[in-house]
């Protein structure tokens, strides 16, 4: 059963929602590997990061909206949603119970439907144990453990077949933004903020992969997962990729997220100095410069809902398999609102999105010029994607180093690069394509 809006009518319309019930089971422990021995269907959902996470299989609810309101749209059929829900969920630990994975368009001019989806089996792990969710509309069904293995195992007998990462005819071709045009963009972004009328500016890109064979999309995901295990995997109906940046995560009262703004290709590395990614990172102005930017602007919209906030003053340096960031962790303790309650994950998701590491600063201003300067639709890249459960807890990141899936055999990958008065058009180029990096690898590309 589905339950669809593809334009917003206003946050304060009726929407229809079904009855759902829905069972959560603590399950053994699973094998080292995780979540990822259950990444073996194209059309699963899922979000994991070493080995925990969730991942769900078929889809019992769906909601789509797009338009300034389709987080308000999105929360409130979420909202409706649980509330004629029955969920019975003896373990209450975020991501148990009732949960829907979750995509949004970047824009809010994006012809991209923004979604929630509700599995009808999630399976989960955390650091202590793992779990099945089995979710129902039959009010006649019965719930039990017994009952949610066997539809899994049924799920899983119908795995996905393997490709070949290359056939030898893949190609990557150029997407909506040349080369050119790119480079072209990004002097005219230095030239807007150097007279003053905004500070930075994160123009991105595209380009298509086309393969000779259908995207085996659980390889894909096996492969970013293992080659990329700091970093976030997802897959939400045809996005995918692994995203190192954490929007924000909420667990009770206390809200996470991970920021990222400073990039060093590891390729171009000189062998054997050790101190290179610090050295052209922590020590470098134009870096360190840049990602000041993100964490003020994230701590001065997360300011007046938090009680206490730690953000440290010096950022670390994130190494991935292809490049290193500069990477801050901020964390606050929610504060309550007049009724009692904190916000929920998809209420700072509205808050927070778009943050200066994939718009600008200021944001607002930064948005308008770069959708004249890119001249695309960025769709769900670099928007966000996770999951929320009925307690509001949840994980959003943003939708970075991945694609989104047009057709059985071709996908669009998007990279985006910050633009600051000392950007270079020919090094924001190079380091757009080591972004495309995981992806292209994961491909076979």
């Amino acid at each position: 059963m589905t339950s669809q809006l593809s334009a917003g009518p206003g946050p304060d319309a009726p929407i229809s929602v079904p009855q759902l019930r829905s069972v959560t089971f603590k399950r053994p422990a699973m094998s080292d590997h995780g979540l990822l021995d259950y990444a073996t269907r194209d059309d699963s959902l899922m979000w994991s990061r070493q080995g925990e996470g969730v991942i769900g299989f078929g889809q019992i609810a769906r909601f789509e909206a797009t338009g300034r309101e389709r987080f308000a749209l999105a929360r409130q059929w979420w909202g409706d949603l649980t509330s004629a829900s029955a969920v019975q969920d003896d373990l209450e630990v975020p991501g148990t119970g009732l949960i829907a994975f979750g995509a949004f368009s970047f824009s809010f001019s994006s012809s991209y439907a923004s979604r929630l989806i509700v599995p009808k089996i999630v399976v989960g792990r955390n650091d202590e144990f793992s779990w099945i969710t089995y979710t129902v509309t039959d009010p006649h069904a019965i719930l039990t453990l017994e009952a949610a293995e066997s539809e899994l195992a049924e799920l899983l007998d119908d795995y996905s077949a393997e490709q070949e990462l290359s056939t030898g005819i893949d190609q990557l071709i150029t997407g909506q933004i040349s080369e050119d045009y790119y480079k072209d963009s990004v002097r005219k972004g230095v030239e807007i903020i150097e007279s003053g009328a905004i500070t930075k500016l994160v123009l991105a890109r595209d380009a298509v992969a086309q393969l000779g064979a259908p995207i085996a999309v659980a390889q894909v995901l096996r492969q970013l997962a293992l080659r990329y295990a700091d970093c976030w995997t997802y897959s939400v109906d045809g996005l995918i990729g692994a995203t190192p940046e954490m929007l924000v995560r909420v667990r009770g009262e206390i809200a996470e997220a991970r920021v990222l703004a400073g990039t060093l290709d590891r390729a171009t590395a000189p062998a054997g100095d050790t101190e290179y990614a610090h050295r052209m990172l922590v020590d470098d102005e134009k870096q360190r410069h840049e990602h000041q930017l993100a964490i003020d602007s994230l701590t001065e919209q997360l300011g007046p809902l938090a009680s206490g906030m730690d953000a440290p003053a010096e950022p670390f340096v994130l190494q991935l398999p292809n490049v290193w960031h500069l990477a801050s962790d901020v964390k606050a303790s929610l504060a309550h609102r007049n009724d009692g309650s904190v916000p929920s994950v998809l209420d700072l998701v509205e808050v927070f999105h778009p943050t200066a590491a994939v718009c600008g600063t200021p944001t607002k201003e930064a948005g308008r010029i770069l959708r004249e300067l890119e001249g695309m639709d960025r769709g769900p890249y670099a928007g966000p994607v996770g999951w929320i459960d009925t307690h509001g807890n949840g994980e959003f990141g943003i939708a970075l180093r991945g694609g989104v899936i047009e057709s059985p055999t071709s996908i669009r990958l998007y990279a985006g690069c910050g633009i600051v008065a000392a950007s270079d058009a020919d090094a924001e180029l190079a380091e757009s394509w080591a972004k495309m990096r995981p992806m292209r690898e994961a491909l076979g590309i």
